[in-house]
């Protein structure tokens, strides 16, 4: 794949002499800050950076999104909210298994952000 290096170099040499990567957005100031895990370790950043740009999500976090909106629907439920309660507690075993923090989000709590926001009644 030295080749491949080879090219990449040679077409950044070339357009730098062309001029075509003068004035871009962002000259001349630091990079963003990485928000990747500084636990990551150092070999593993690339992948993790590769898959956060294409909008992939780890399973857990795909669990706790799934759990926060859980939580949110519990608040306005009614005779669903058995159903949805399983369905959460099945989904924070699911967490604690794997070794990762269940999600307690208390339903008064989430009551009161769909008041706030207005999709529901406030308690």
């Amino acid at each position: 794949m030295w080749w491949l290096n080879e090219l990449a170099e040679r077409r950044i040499a070339e357009a730098r002499d062309a001029g075509e990567l003068d004035n871009l957005p962002g000259s001349g100031r630091p990079l963003p800050a990485e928000d990747i895990d500084p636990l990551v370790p150092e070999h593993q950043r690339m992948a993790y950076r590769v898959l956060k740009n294409a909008g992939y999500l780890p399973p857990e976090l795909q669990l706790h999104a799934e759990a926060v909106e859980l939580a949110l629907q519990l608040a306005t439920a009614g005779e669903a909210a058995p159903a949805l309660q399983q369905r959460l507690a099945r989904i924070n075993a699911l967490l604690r298994h794997s070794g990762h923090a269940a999600l307690a989000v208390p339903t008064d709590y989430a009551a009161q952000c769909l008041a706030r926001l207005g999709r529901g009644p406030a308690h």
